[in-house]
């Protein structure tokens, strides 16, 4: 009761009534002095697994592939597919013997299963189908279906995580659109980041091209996408742009509305589905702008939405939903990064995401009003304001774009670098300098580094390595903990609250998310006064049916939608399977030990000497009675699996030096390698 008191109270704050922030929320002071104050004047905090069966790796590879065309346990019968999250460090149960490792690659890749099938669409029904970005930050994708007409929103990717050795990235699985391509209406974009548009290139390949909806600066970097994936695609793109926020469109039964939108990239927009069951309130990814830059942006309010036919969905984006308190003011983090770029006894090097072009073309006009020169470092940046400009985004001098191999031609105090790989991306530009391995940029003691990104969950680490790597070579390292330099573009609880209470939906549907976060926004509106009944918590492939006839409810049906990984790497879609991924764990867990032996076909004697190869399990120089034991193992394993009179079944041998070793490796070192034996007959 006390949160939602506090909610009412915030209700009034008169600036979303367009009026001034309240007096009660303190104004930062303001920022003046030398480069030194800037800071001091913003100041304000190998698990030992359980082991696997020793029954080999390939009988456990042979048992997972068995099992991989059985029915998930989850979508039996009468009972409703529990909630996962997938967030980092999300795995399954462990217990008894079986190597945590293989339990949490199955829950986490999710092998391919056959869910019941999903039934066909009732008649006068409206299904909402999620078949990514559920249980995941990333993978967004949503389906709607109404009698033979199709609406998608989003085609996003997923990035990989730690426990995906190898993987480019991850799209949403498309199999229930499978024989429905001819249905589809229209793939309708809210916004140009890469985990909504990201998989479009490839998805829209399997759909065979349908027709797509996005405004200028959307449509400008699918289109670039699509080229890059494959070379003349972007000219055979069907688009229809969002010329203004008060077109209507017409996809079958669906009427499409749009609606503004506060977020990091421009051109994000709401999207509001009018169908005969009722109303789709989508606002892709948002923020309120809290002493916004530009004046106007506070104008952006979400109480017309009340007025859409009944029911409505409100499906809110909740990735800031443990967020507390008001977010920080824009007018600060500029003033900020504007200060630190004036006063900066040296070079200014700026780490930030590739998606974040409004920001990256305020410090680009903020440089240049300086009468410094920028160098632009990273693909997708680059390619984001090259974009940005030709649509007339951003607006510069020549000059004041350089290239990074010319930024030697320049006194230190009059660079700004603006680069990737604040999150400490291992190929990406900020990673590439602090190893002193960018070929143009070497870090000096007087460099300023800024970290104006926020911390994406499960690169924590890999964010505090970067950072310790940087205070050791530069004096001025700056972050969001000591000051205001980045503005998310996702809601706290107060915005979402907010939303919530303009809105006025009749049913609250939280997604894009992470299953906790989602959670959590599905209380923040119980709290406002919803029932639980009207709060949908979905996971991927739920489908959600909503009736047209009168008295009856919106509900989930038992049946799910394939909705399990499809993997990228290189340039195959999918051809790599859970089997193959979880090889790759345990090699990169325990490594792998090739045993060779040369067998005589007639005297079935060992030619020679049994050879022990090892790559990331033992030395094997340092290691040479251990090695000596497996070579007599391996001959005692050849001796009771051969004779004279008989002829030797190969396949069997393999697979008793396979399954031997490996009971002996794990006896020896309780490490489980995979073995791979070579038996060459001569």
């Amino acid at each position: 009761m006390q949160q939602k008191n506090v909610f009412q109270a915030r209700g009034d704050d008169k600036r979303f009534q367009g009026g001034k922030k309240p007096a009660s929320v303190s104004q930062p002071a303001p920022t003046v002095g030398a480069f030194e104050g800037i800071v001091a004047r913003e100041q304000s905090t190998r698990v030992a697994s359980d082991r696997r069966h020793a029954a080999g790796v390939k009988r456990e590879q042979a048992k997972d592939v068995k099992k991989a065309g059985v029915p998930s346990p989850h979508a039996k019968k009468g009972k409703p597919a529990p909630s996962q999250g997938r967030g980092p460090g999300k795995g399954g149960k462990r217990g008894g013997r079986r190597d945590s490792r293989f339990q949490n690659v199955r829950a986490h890749l999710e092998p391919p299963k056959k869910t019941d099938v999903v039934p066909p669409i009732p008649a006068d029904t409206l299904r909402i189908i999620p078949l990514g970005g559920q249980e995941e930050v990333g993978r967004n994708m949503t389906v709607f279906e109404y009698g033979n007409d199709i609406v998608i929103i989003d085609m996003g990717l997923q990035f990989p995580e730690e426990d995906m050795p190898g993987i480019d990235y991850i799209v949403p699985n498309v199999s229930y659109l499978k024989g429905k391509e001819k249905n589809i209406r229209g793939v309708i974009f809210t916004h140009g980041h890469l985990d909504h548009i990201g998989a479009a290139p490839i998805l829209l390949k399997q759909l065979k091209y349908p027709t797509i909806i996005g405004r200028d600066f959307t449509l400008a970097l699918l289109q670039r996408k699509v080229e890059d994936e494959q070379k003349g695609a972007g000219k055979s793109l069907k688009m229809i742009r969002v010329k203004s926020l008060q077109d209507r469109i017409k996809l079958g039964v669906f009427e499409v509305r749009f609606f503004d939108v506060e977020h990091s990239i421009m051109d994000a927009m709401g999207i509001a589905l009018v169908t005969p069951s009722g109303s789709i309130i989508h606002l892709g990814d948002w923020m309120i702008s809290h002493e916004p830059i530009n004046p106007v942006e506070s104008d952006v309010s979400y109480t017309h939405l009340e007025a859409l036919p009944k029911p409505t969905f409100l499906m809110l984006e909740s990735l800031g939903a443990l967020k507390k308190g008001l977010p920080p003011s824009e007018t600060e983090v500029h003033t900020n990064l504007q200060n630190l770029i004036r006063e900066a006894p040296g070079r200014v090097i700026i780490g930030t995401f590739a998606s974040q072009v409004r920001r990256i073309a305020y410090l680009i006009e903020y440089a240049e009003r300086m009468g410094k020169r920028v160098a632009l470092e990273g693909y997708s940046m680059k390619m984001n304001i090259e974009v940005a400009k030709e649509l007339g985004y951003l607006k510069t001098k020549k000059e004041t774009l350089i290239t990074v191999n010319d930024i030697h031609k320049y006194p230190d105090n009059q660079i700004v670098v603006i680069c990737t790989g604040a999150q400490g991306e291992q190929n990406a530009a900020l990673s590439r300098i602090v190893t002193d391995n960018h070929r143009f940029i070497k870090l000096q003691k007087n460099d300023t580094i800024v970290f104006s990104s926020s911390v994406i969950p499960g690169n924590e680490r890999t964010i505090q390595r970067l950072k310790d790597n940087l205070y050791r070579k530069c004096d001025n390292v700056i972050h969001s903990d000591m000051m205001e330099i980045h503005v998310g573009g996702h809601g706290t609880i107060w915005e979402i609250e907010e939303v919530i209470r303009q809105a006025k939906a009749t049913y609250v549907l939280p997604v894009y998310a992470n299953h906790y976060f989602i959670r959590e926004a599905g209380k923040i509106a119980e709290r406002m006064g919803y029932p639980s009944k009207n709060v949908f918590i979905m996971d991927n492939g739920h489908v959600l049916e909503v009736p047209k006839a009168e008295n009856t409810f919106p509900h989930l049906i038992k049946e799910k939608a394939d909705t399990s990984y499809v993997f990228i790497d290189g340039l195959g879609v999918g051809d790599i399977g859970h089997v193959v991924l979880r090889d790759r764990q345990v090699l990169a867990a325990d490594g792998m030990v090739v045993v060779t032996a040369v067998i005589d076909s007639k005297k079935k004697d060992i030619i020679g000497s049994v050879q022990i190869t090892s790559r990331g399990f033992i030395h094997v120089k340092e290691n040479f009675d251990l090695v000596n034991e497996v070579k007599r193992k391996v001959q005692k394993i050849i001796k009771d699996n051969t004779s004279k009179d008989t002829s030797l079944d190969w396949e069997l041998l393999r697979n008793q030096i396979r399954e031997g070793i490996g009971q002996f490796l794990f006896q020896k070192t309780e490490r489980r390698p995979m073995i791979l034996p070579v038996v060459i007959e001569v």
